[in-house]
């Protein structure tokens, strides 16, 4: 089994990439390989509650379907805890499935991937 780490650096501002990581993301847990995205920057909206069934890029499925079709399959959602702060993202915000974490979980999950991408 794989293990490959996404980082989702975009939420509205950018609904293709948005979109994109969780694409990625639910294909890599169909597949039965280990995944975990990790929100940054803006990105970190898209772990808050309802943010992600908002986003619709045309040509692609929606991205609310996307999250709850990669939480459910075993895919990790983490939200940078130096990016939610500032937007005022706390863990009660939260969708459930996803998870606050700190720099040193993204440095641990890093080493041990395989491969990482960033959208």
């Amino acid at each position: 089994m794989g293990r490959l780490v996404i980082n989702a650096t975009h939420a509205k501002d950018d609904a293709e990439r948005a979109t994109l990581a969780f694409i990625v993301g639910a294909t890599a847990v169909g597949a039965d390989q280990e995944c975990t995205i990790v929100l940054t920057v803006d990105g970190v909206w898209l772990a808050t509650k309802g943010y992600a069934e908002e986003i619709q890029k045309d040509g692609f499925r929606p991205a609310g379907e996307l999250v709850q079709e990669f939480l459910k399959n075993g895919g990790q959602l983490w939200a940078c805890g130096a990016c939610c702060k500032p937007r005022g993202i706390t863990e009660d915000r939260l969708r459930d499935g996803a998870k606050i974490v700190g720099a040193a979980n993204v440095v641990e999950v890093l080493l041990a991937s395989d491969n990482s991408i960033t959208f």
